[in-house]
This record gives structure tokens, C-alpha cells and sequence, in this order.
């Protein structure tokens, strides 16, 4: 068992981009975890979709030796964070694991949105910060303003932040004395009660569901009977140890250690994070306070293209809920698009990454409903209701108030996109609470329905400043608004996988752009084809689509003209019996190009 003097538990927290996977890789290689042969860039980063997007999805941990100035040797745990707002929940249960935080900050790029919720968060847990800014070696690098800017938005003293280059190697010595000198060591008591905080959880498929904790208080060994507090299972461990980042056997990990154990675990549904372990003799009375729940925050419906493959859909959904307990799914049938399942994610990117793993690790082809977020409806009754689906919208008569979910968002932005932005916001009903000046930059604070957000807030604001602005966001509850339900009739048929919830003001325009896109991308028919937007009984917008027709009056040569009449009214009462009996069709492209509406 190390001596908890010696143990230092920090995480890599920085905005998105701002080098926290190459500092970590410079870690790893400078302490020896892995040789030269070993080591590739983001080497902590092992899921494809990770490599090729240059993004972090999952928190990782890793155990270093460091033998510092002093001639000790430290235990050094690192934890590699997301820096995306969707993955919050990751970094959120990594800094809980820890006594202290490298801020990594871009030298050239300084302080943006996502650094700051990183650094908030940091401070709830009490931690120690160390600045570390990044990318000195770059033309654009300007590390004293940096540094003042740390001071004086975050209010951190970062007059000794140390200055590295993650990429070339520079100042990881200096990052790694600051860790052991600045960072606290942890506390515990090995002869206490056990008590270790479940990390996180995932599924490998030869040891079973993999466990990482961080031992508070007590000590884990092989062979012993625990119990999840939480839970309420009982397991029998089998396995202990680290990653370096290879998996390394141990014998126990003591207070202050994070490590992995297994034991046997089928399901990761089982193994919670936020958990409390305790022994089940003489356990520990009352569990750690853990994390709060994770809530998903936008759903959308996943189809397989083909309906052959909804039992495939099924399994693959089931296996990637094994290794991200973020995301829920149930099953739903569309009269259109036939058998699938509503999900929740908790945003975009987390949405479009599941869809990208289900397509390329297991070969679906997917249709992706509009995404939606949840409403809650106060019945005339005073019950209330929580909508997922807008086509499971109860009658309008019977709702007394519909309330929908509110968002706080801080977008930083360079001066000349602002007004663009500003108009972006008021577009999409945002209420403005603050716009400030933070060294050169534009901090702009909005209160804004995610319903607006969800839809394609996030391309149109990288697309307007040119992928500069960074924007971050936290919920701040529901708020009542006038919400309606807008459905597609085509042909006098809803389409239920076309509805969608709009606020009232809004309704018009969407409207009319959805029966306009449709209008293009249905096929003409024998029949002519009314497509409709409607909110109740009320028709808001109507595009016609003409009738294929066949020239009755060819064989008419001259003669009265009572003839041709008689003849195109014999044609006009065959189409119109057809209008009845007649099918529309709509291909499936038609769907998928009707839903990217928003992205004009």
C-alpha cells in the first residue's frame, strides 16, 4: 500500500481543443507508462470515433511513477476529461475523484466557455488549480495575456502557471513537480471501515463490467465479499489493479488509490456510478453522497431504414447502453417509418455520436426523427405530465399550461461576430441578461428555450462567427410558454414523424418551409396531392401537389366541343375517386431531407 504522502489524484480539465489529450500523452511517456514503441498520439483516446473527431468522450484514468526533485517517488492518478458540454457528466465524476486540476489553456486562443464551467466546477469540489498554459511555441502564442486573463476572469493567481508545449515536450518536467508540489495529497484511514466511490463502469468483453474507484477510506482486495450500497448487490471481487496504461495486477488498493476491480458483473446497468462499495461484514454505515442522476435532455427517434433490421437495432442499442448509462432508449412504432426506439441523449453531440457508433460499428442504416426535448403539461384536471414525443400530445382542449425547459448560455465571441449573434439569439426567442468585455472578447449571457437550441442553434453559430465563438450552457428549469402542436397532413393523413412542438409565433414559418420542401421532394402521383401544416383544425400553410395527366382529348378531331368536355369530366371523376382510394408514397429520402429542415 502506498503512503498516502506520496499519492497525487488530479484531472486535465481545458475547452475543447485546448490540448488535454497530447499533455496527457506527454505524461505518460515522460514517467516511462509506455515505451517509445508503445506510444501514439492520444493514446488515452481508444474509441475510433474519438481519433478521427480529435475529441474526448470518455474520462480516462492513469497511474504514472514520477520520481520527483526531492528524490521520493510519487503515485501520480491522472484523468484525462471531455471538454465538450454534453460530456459534463463525465468531468463532473472525474473531478470528484480528485484533489486537484491542471486548467490547461490555449496560449493563443485564452480563456473560453467551456474552461470556465470546467474551472466552476472544480471550485464546488475544493480543488487545487494549477494553470498550465499550452502551445507557447505557436506563432500566435501570447502567454502574458493569457495570463492576465486567468486573473482576471476566473480571479486565479497565475503569475507561476506553468508554460509548456504539450505537442513538442516542453515544460512537462515543471507540470509534473507543480502536480506534486502544489496538489494536495489525499486523506483516508486503511484501518476504517471500507468505503470507495464507483468512478465509472464499463463493459470489456473478457473481464465483464470493469469498475473504476477511488478508496476513501479502508482497503480492497482480492477475494473480498462487497456490497453496492446503492445498488443493493453483492459481489465477490476477482481481480485489482491499474492502468499504466496497460492493465497492471494488484494486490489491494488502499485509502487515496484509484484503480479497477471486477467481480463478475454481467450487466453495467448493476454497477451505478456514484455508488458507495463497502464490505458486507462490518461495512460502512452511510453511503458517499455520490452524483446527482443524469437526466437526458433531448430525444429523438432512431428507425432502421430497412425493417428487417430493427431486431439488429435492438441488440446494437442494448450493447452501447452497456458502456454509456447516459443514454436511455424505449421502444416506439411510427405509422410511417414502422418499429424503432425513442432515445435520450443528453445533446447534440452525444446524439449524433451514438447514431455515428450504431452506423459504423454495426453496420444500420438509420433514420433519425427531429429532436425533441421534454414538456410538462398541467392537465384542466391538475395532474401533470411529462411529453417525450410530440405525437403522443394529448388533446389541446384538455392541457391548461405547457411548460418547456429554459437554458442559461454564455457564448464568447471576437467583436465582429456579435451582431450576427446577437440577431441569432433574438431569433430564436432569447431573452438577453448581460454583454461584457473580457480581454478583447465579447461575453454575451442568454436566456434561451432549448427547444430552439436542440434543433440547429450550434451549426448556425459556428457557421456565422466562423467557428470562433464558444458557447456553453447549463438548465435553469421550465418555464410556461405558448407552445403548440403543428402536424403534416399530406393527402388529409398525418404523418406522425413529421409533427413537431413550435412555439406559436413560430409556427407559420416553420410551417410553410416544411410544406414547401415536401411540395419538391414528393413524387408526383395520378392524383393531385394536398400537403398541409395544421395546428388542431386550423390549416397554417398548403402547397398543392399537380396531377400526372394523360391527354384524353387526343383522339378529338374538331367537332363540338361538349366532346372534349364530356371527356375531361369522365377523367376528372376517375382521379377524384382515385384521390380517395390512392396511396401517397413518400420515399424515404423525402423524410430525411424534411427533418434537416432547420439546417438551411
Amino acid at each position: 500500500m502506498t503512503d498516502l504522502a506520496r499519492i497525487r489524484n488530479f484531472s486535465i480539465i481545458a475547452h475543447i481543443d485546448h490540448g488535454k489529450s497530447t499533455l496527457a500523452d506527454r505524461l505518460i511517456q515522460f514517467t516511462g507508462g509506455l515505451s517509445e514503441r508503445e506510444m501514439s498520439a492520444q493514446v488515452l483516446d481508444n474509441m475510433d470515433i474519438e481519433r478521427e473527431r480529435g475529441i474526448t468522450i470518455k474520462a480516462q484514468t492513469v497511474r504514472l511513477r514520477y520520481t520527483a526533485h526531492d528524490g521520493l517517488e510519487y503515485e501520480l492518478n491522472l484523468m484525462d476529461t471531455p471538454g465538450h458540454v454534453d460530456f459534463a457528466y463525465e468531468v463532473s465524476r472525474s473531478l470528484a475523484a480528485c484533489e486537484g486540476a491542471l486548467l490547461v489553456v490555449d496560449a493563443a486562443q485564452g480563456v473560453e466557455a467551456q474552461t470556465l464551467a470546467n474551472v466552476y466546477q472544480s471550485i464546488e469540489h475544493d480543488h487545487e488549480i494549477v494553470p498550465v498554459i499550452n502551445k507557447i511555441d505557436l506563432p500566435a502564442a501570447e502567454p502574458e495575456r493569457v495570463k492576465a486573463q486567468i486573473e482576471e476572469i476566473i480571479g486565479l493567481d497565475a503569475s507561476n502557471a506553468v508554460l509548456t508545449s504539450a505537442k513538442s515536450g516542453i515544460g512537462i518536467e515543471e507540470v509534473l513537480e507543480a502536480v506534486v508540489t502544489r496538489i494536495p495529497p489525499p486523506t483516508g484511514d486503511a484501518a476504517a471501515p471500507l468505503k470507495a466511490m464507483l468512478v465509472d463502469s464499463w463493459y470489456d468483453p473478457y473481464l465483464g463490467v470493469v469498475i473504476l474507484v477511488r478508496v476513501i477510506d479502508g482497503v480492497i482486495k482480492k477475494g473480498l465479499s462487497v456490497k453496492f450500497m446503492a445498488g443493493g448487490t453483492e459481489h465477490l471481487i476477482d481481480r485489482v489493479g491499474c492502468f499504466r496504461p496497460k492493465i497492471e495486477q494488484l494486490a489491494e488498493l488502499g485509502p487515496g488509490e484509484i484503480g479497477f476491480i471486477t467481480a463478475q458483473i454481467k450487466e453495467v446497468a448493476q454497477a451505478r456510478v456514484g455508488d458507495t462499495i463497502t464490505t458486507v461484514k462490518q461495512g460502512a454505515l452511510e453511503a458517499l453522497p455520490g452524483f446527482k442522476e443524469v437526466q437526458p435532455v433531448v430525444f429523438c427517434g432512431l428507425f432502421p431504414v430497412d425493417a428487417a433490421d430493427f431486431e439488429k437495432l435492438r441488440e446494437s442499442i442494448a450493447k452501447l447502453r452497456l458502456n454509456d448509462a447516459s443514454f436511455s432508449f424505449e421502444m416506439e412504432s411510427s405509422a410511417a417509418l414502422g418499429f424503432g426506439f425513442r432515445c435520450g441523449f443528453l445533446g447534440l453531440l452525444h446524439l449524433e455520436i451514438i447514431q455515428e457508433r450504431l452506423t459504423r460499428e454495426y453496420d444500420l442504416d438509420l433514420i433519425t426523427t427531429a429532436p425533441s426535448v421534454v414538456y410538462r403539461l398541467t392537465m384542466n384536471d391538475g395532474t401533470t405530465q411529462y411529453l417525450h414525443n410530440p405525437s403522443d400530445m394529448p388533446d389541446q382542449v384538455k392541457i391548461r399550461d405547457m411548460e418547456e425547459p429554459w437554458i442559461k448560455a454564455v457564448i464568447y465571441t471576437p467583436d465582429e461576430y456579435l451582431g450576427s449573434i446577437l440577431k441569432l439569439c433574438q431569433d430564436r426567442r432569447g431573452i438577453q441578461l448581460g454583454l461584457t468585455y473580457v480581454g478583447g472578447r465579447a461575453q454575451v449571457t442568454y436566456e434561451l428555450p432549448l427547444n430552439e437550441v436542440v434543433f440547429d442553434f450550434y451549426d448556425r453559430l459556428k457557421s456565422i462567427s466562423r467557428g470562433y465563438a464558444s458557447f456553453d450552457y447549463e438548465q435553469i428549469g421550465l418555464r410556461e410558454g405558448d407552445l403548440v402542436m403543428m402536424n403534416i397532413l399530406v393527402n388529409n393523413e398525418p404523418v406522425d414523424a413529421l409533427s413537431m412542438i413550435v412555439h406559436r409565433t413560430q409556427a407559420d414559418s416553420r410551417g410553410r418551409g416544411l410544406v414547401e420542401r415536401l411540395k419538391e421532394l414528393i413524387p408526383r402521383h395520378m392524383f393531385k396531392i394536398p400537403i398541409q401544416a395544421a395546428i388542431g383544425a386550423k390549416v397554417i400553410a398548403r402547397e398543392t401537389i399537380s396531377a400526372m395527366r394523360k391527354d384524353v382529348t387526343a383522339k378529338c378531331y374538331g367537332g363540338d366541343i361538349s366532346r372534349k368536355k364530356k371527356l375531361l369530366d369522365k377523367q376528372k371523376e376517375g382521379k377524384k375517386r382515385m384521390r380517395e382510394y390512392g396511396n401517397v408514397s413518400i420515399p424515404q429520402e423525402a423524410f430525411i431531407a424534411a427533418l434537416r429542415m432547420g439546417e438551411e
